[in-house]
């Protein structure tokens, strides 16, 4: 069971694998310069599965690519598996996102002439690291692929090939895994399917995932939902269900001129994944 609460205070914190803390993106200059991340304080606690929603342009995805090195914030830190990213090089954040982080993304990034099991391990061989065949056919079977480990991407479903692309993300066990519209490009029912074996992911195996969504139902999958409007966190939803996500967000998608005075330096904390 799975318990969130927000504070403007401190506390003591619980273990996290992603921690924002007051973090400010700006795009452009001077008159022109338009505020993406508005002083944004944040804490994913490990093993727990959060899920980012907005009205289009309210910042989840700058919040995406600065929590994973992406993008650099312009003021705040971002503190990774203990690890401030402000000091680091871009060949060290090359290799933090190698080694700490997995990455789910909506077009699935497949390399089409390498066959499934190619195309789980490649991250690793990149890292000069050997994979552990045993494990990867343990993992592949797993998510139900175990007799397509020699087919190629063009020979294989959506649904398929985002689960090749959810082993190639969970295979080094990283810190967390970022999902950028993982169900975006699949059907109804593949989509529960690939949402299913995510949150199978983080209650049965410790994984840490930080997803963005527009889809309540996808939403409905995680732990606690984060709402972002106008740069800045205006609510969050512990628990959540889908009808309940989707009135959210209806309400957060109508014009309020209090949008932007809701939601500065929150503090997420949730507890045990459900």
């Amino acid at each position: 069971m799975s318990r969130t609460a927000y504070s403007r205070g401190g506390g003591a914190p619980a273990p996290h694998a992603l921690e924002l803390h007051d973090v400010t993106k700006r795009h452009g200059h001077g008159d022109a310069a338009v505020t993406a991340l508005d002083r944004v304080t944040m804490r994913v606690p490990r093993a727990t599965f959060t899920a980012v929603m907005g009205p289009s342009g309210s910042g989840k995805s700058t919040l995406l690519h600065c929590a994973a090195g992406l993008d650099r914030p312009t003021s705040g830190s971002v503190v990774l598996d203990g690890r401030d990213l402000r000091g680091m090089d871009e060949t060290a954040l090359t290799r933090l996102r190698r080694d700490r982080m997995g990455f789910v993304f909506q077009s699935f990034n497949l390399v089409p002439t390498l066959t499934v099991e190619q195309n789980v391990t490649l991250p690793l061989e990149f890292a000069g690291r050997r994979a552990d065949r045993r494990r990867v056919r343990e993992l592949l079977a797993r998510l139900g692929l175990g007799d397509r480990t020699g087919h190629r991407p063009a020979e294989l479903s959506g649904g398929q090939q985002q689960r090749v692309a959810i082993a190639r993300a969970l295979l080094s066990e990283p810190a967390v895994v970022f999902a950028d519209e993982p169900t975006g490009a699949l059907d109804t029912k593949v989509a529960r399917e690939v949402l299913t074996i995510l949150r199978e992911a983080v209650s049965l195996t410790g994984q840490t995932i930080v997803m963005v969504t527009h889809d309540p139902v996808a939403a409905s999958y995680a732990d606690t939902v984060v709402f972002f409007a106008d740069g800045r966190i205006a609510d969050s939803m512990a628990r959540p269900h889908a009808a309940a996500v989707a009135e959210r967000m209806a309400r957060l998608s109508e014009p309020a001129p209090s949008a932007r005075t809701a939601g500065t330096g929150l503090l997420h904390r949730t507890g045990d994944p459900r």
